[in-house]
């Protein structure tokens, strides 16, 4: 009987040694880096709204710095209506509220990692919230911010002072862009690479001129031109290297009058060659074939992007700069 029992536990043992070796591993019980490489397959809302929450080991992995390195909110937009006074839009108390919740568990989870922010162009943010994002990822490197309706002059240039590292910019075109751009000179040493959506005037030249002198690449893709403002960046731009004027509205004004705008069909020699010293020079001008060079003369040079495919608004010829 003594045997027998001995044979049975001996038995039991090596049973339960043969299950141990072959039990599947729960999902909690993965490593942390097999975990990361699986969650990079998620988006922000999964991460923040689901994964983060099973369990302590799944909360390190949503932690990674690698899943934090883009934040990319380019699919979250406003619920909003138009208003006739500024800032020309009214946001819904829920969809700020929704914005607000994503913000902080992403700044909660990132641990101050994030490099590169994306926001879609019908984002708007508050100053509240662009602080409370600046100030918990102050080693951003890229921000592509196309809508400012509701951030004003003292909460963008707060964020600038903070964004230290900063090398790269998309913004809308801005009536006084001197207040701006002077944050970027003091506070952004690295700065060389910037996108704006929206006409490009002379003032705005001007003030890129004197405030950015060393600016390697520029992107006015799809925008209203004058043929002024760009002869004044290829002669005061020295350190300009890349400039993409693709599917832009070019046009001068002939005359004493104002109003009498000219369209330009084709770069005269005078352009092309000051372009000729810059690493690359984007243009499209087909204005018969090209469907985004006739939507933006259609739209005089303002893109109404909610009118187009979704995502149109993110390409650009420049690769640094396409999303």
């Amino acid at each position: 009987r003594r045997q027998t029992i001995c044979l049975f536990q001996k038995g039991t043992a090596r049973m339960e040694e043969e299950y141990e070796s072959r039990r599947v591993r729960r999902w909690e019980e993965l490593d942390t880096d097999i975990l990361v490489r699986i969650f990079q397959k998620f988006s922000v809302f999964e991460l923040t709204s689901g994964l983060a929450h099973v369990c302590r080991g799944w909360r390190a992995a949503c932690c990674d710095p690698i899943l934090w390195k883009t934040l990319d909110l380019s699919h979250m937009r406003s619920s909003f209506i138009k208003i006739p006074l500024e800032p020309y839009v009214y946001v819904e108390r829920r969809s700020d509220e929704a914005l607000t919740r994503i913000l902080r568990l992403s700044m909660s989870l990132s641990g101050g990692n994030t490099r590169t922010l994306i926001f879609h162009f019908n984002l708007f943010l508050s100053d509240d919230q662009l602080t409370y994002t600046a100030e918990r990822c102050p080693g951003l490197r890229r921000v592509v911010l196309p809508a400012w309706n509701r951030i004003k002059k003292t909460g963008i240039c707060k964020a600038i002072r903070i964004w230290k590292d900063l090398e790269s910019l998309t913004m809308p075109s801005i009536a006084n862009p001197p207040y701006l751009l002077t944050e970027i000179a003091k506070n952004c040493k690295n700065f060389k690479e910037l996108k704006i959506m929206g006409p490009f005037e002379v003032f705005f030249a001007n003030t890129l001129i004197s405030c950015l002198p060393n600016l390697k690449i520029l992107s006015l893709r799809c925008s209203a031109i004058k043929q002024e403002a760009l002869l004044k960046i290829l002669d005061g731009l020295p350190s300009l290297e890349v400039l993409n004027i693709s599917h832009s509205h070019l046009v001068e004004y002939s005359g004493w009058q104002p109003q009498q705008k000219v369209i330009i069909r084709e770069l005269d020699k005078t352009i092309t060659e000051k372009t000729g010293r810059l690493k690359r020079f984007l243009t499209c001008m087909e204005h018969k074939t090209c469907v985004m060079c006739q939507r933006t003369e259609n739209d005089e040079g303002i893109v109404r992007w909610y009118k187009y495919e979704e995502g149109e608004w993110k390409v650009d010829e420049v690769t640094s700069l396409h999303l």
